[in-house]
């Protein structure tokens, strides 16, 4: 019912930005929040970006400032704005879709971002 795909990850420099989209149907935002995650290699995923069902952006301290999300609901699509990206940034990036009345998680497949000079 609910399928996520991601684009716009790819390599930058550092200090560069990247705008990363994800496509989603099946979705209602009366009921879903809408986040970004990202997992560095051998550790778990950590969310980056979150859109509740009130339409509020919430972020951890450490993207605070760097990391916008936004969401198009006439288009079905939320996106990740990130600026200064530092080597340290670099993950693969995934969209969640979160059914806050079901208590059920879904995971699009990701989208890797590469800093480096």
């Amino acid at each position: 019912q609910v399928q996520l795909v991601e684009s716009g990850g790819g390599l930058v420099q550092p200090g560069g930005s990247l705008r990363l989209s994800c496509t989603a149907s099946g979705t209602d935002p009366e009921i879903y929040e809408m986040s970004w995650y990202r997992q560095f290699p051998g550790k778990q995923r950590i969310l980056v970006a979150r859109i509740d069902t009130n339409g509020r952006a919430i972020y951890p301290e450490a993207v605070k400032g760097r990391f916008t999300i936004s969401a198009d609901n006439a288009k079905n699509t939320v996106y990740l704005q990130i600026h200064s990206l530092q080597p340290e940034d670099a993950a693969i990036y995934m969209c969640n879709a979160y059914d806050s009345r079901n208590f059920v998680n879904f995971w699009g497949q990701g989208t890797q971002v590469t800093v480096s000079s």
